[in-house]
């Protein structure tokens, strides 16, 4: 039989494992609650959405306070979590600015934005900004979001005939293997260079195509010669900068993509890029199934020898020095296949070894969810 003392350090026991039974599950509630919302920071705020919103980045601002500023724009889910991601994957030097960016971008690709640098102005104050890899159908959209001009003007007037023919004699180097293209679906597609274009009262559409024309011709004129020399056309080499520039992310893996791409038609074998498709399509997808892959189009290299009849974006200068001087063209690489995930390009010489490649990475992922 208990006496009081007894009984009472049996229930100050009973309170003290109660406390600490408590502390324990609120615990291992904020260590799964913090999980959970740390993982889903690391994902796009919506990946399925289109909208485009105009982003300042003062100078000198930290990673943190960038984070904080894509958090209450509602381009990121978490700033705090992108705060840590830019800094475990050493990504830095962000440069002040405004930028274009999607709640449905990764937060991989929204500091590589950052690091590109953005425009001293805002976007709707009659500048248009054309990032590097967009199609011409985006910058008729961007054109009709920060001017006056419409989407519909724009797209007609790469394909006018006249005018096309005008640039073509004022700009010979640049345009004539792109006038004698067939089946494209933009004249000008290609050749409407990545930069940040000024707008005034005065411009008409025509000055504004023509800027954008020039400035393409202006950055490629060091380069005229060595693509004589090795007896190609400027039409391919920006239709395979245009590949190479969304197939990989680094300049080093867009040389040695390039090299791949170089093998393969050195082997008669189709490129098989499912950039080509999703241009075919003329839509945009995260995923590519077997069933696009037989979309009825010139533009499709699954089906199609080649590069296709013309450009399948708007490429930097960087892309067209990859195909100009590819890398490790020598190792017989036929084919490679990019992490989504980790951003890692993987390059192999066979089928099999690329099919091994795919199937190491998948398992492994499988093994860790």
């Amino acid at each position: 039989m208990l006496d009081s003392k007894g009984k009472k350090n049996t229930v100050a026991s009973r309170v003290i494992w109660t406390v600490v039974s408590i502390i324990v599950v609120l615990l291992v509630v904020v260590v799964v609650t913090g999980y959970s919302y740390f993982k889903s920071g690391l994902k796009p705020l919506a990946p399925e959405s289109n909208k485009r919103v105009e982003v300042k980045v003062p100078v000198g601002s930290t990673s943190k306070q960038i984070g904080s500023i894509l958090e209450e724009k509602k381009i990121v889910k978490s700033g705090f979590v992108f705060d840590y991601y830019v800094k475990s994957k050493k990504i830095a030097n962000f440069k002040a600015g405004y930028y274009e960016l999607k709640p449905s971008m990764t937060l991989n690709q929204i500091a590589h934005d950052l690091q590109k640098g953005g425009a001293s102005e805002p976007l709707n104050s009659g500048r248009v900004l054309i990032r590097e890899g967009v199609t011409a159908e985006t910058i008729a959209k961007s054109v009709q979001q920060s001017t006056r001009f419409s989407q519909k003007d724009f797209l007609a007037l790469l394909n006018d005939k006249q005018f096309t023919s005008k640039l073509q004699k004022k700009y010979p180097d640049l345009l004539s293997s792109a006038a004698n293209a067939k089946k494209v679906r933009y004249h000008l597609e290609g050749y409407l260079y990545p930069a940040t274009y000024t707008v005034t009262k005065k411009t008409t559409l025509k000055q504004l195509v023509e800027q954008m024309v020039a400035k393409t011709d202006q950055e490629m004129k060091p380069y005229y010669s060595e693509i004589k020399n090795q007896k190609q056309s400027v039409q391919k080499v920006m239709t395979l900068a245009s590949l190479v520039e969304r197939e990989g992310d680094s300049d080093q893996d867009r040389a040695k993509i390039a090299g791949v791409f170089e093998n393969r038609l050195d082997e008669d074998m189709k490129l098989q890029t499912d950039i080509s498709v999703l241009y075919a399509l003329n839509k945009h997808k995260e995923t590519v199934t077997y069933k696009d892959l037989k979309v009825d189009s010139p533009y499709n290299l699954y089906k199609n020898d080649g590069v296709g009849p013309g450009p399948f974006n708007n490429p930097s200068i960087a892309s067209v020095k990859a195909v100009l001087s590819p890398k490790d063209k020598d190792k017989d690489y036929l084919y490679f296949f990019a992490d989504t995930k980790t951003g890692k390009v993987y390059f192999s010489q066979t089928y099999q070894q690329h099919q091994e490649i795919i199937s190491k990475i998948e398992n492994t992922r499988g093994a860790s969810l």
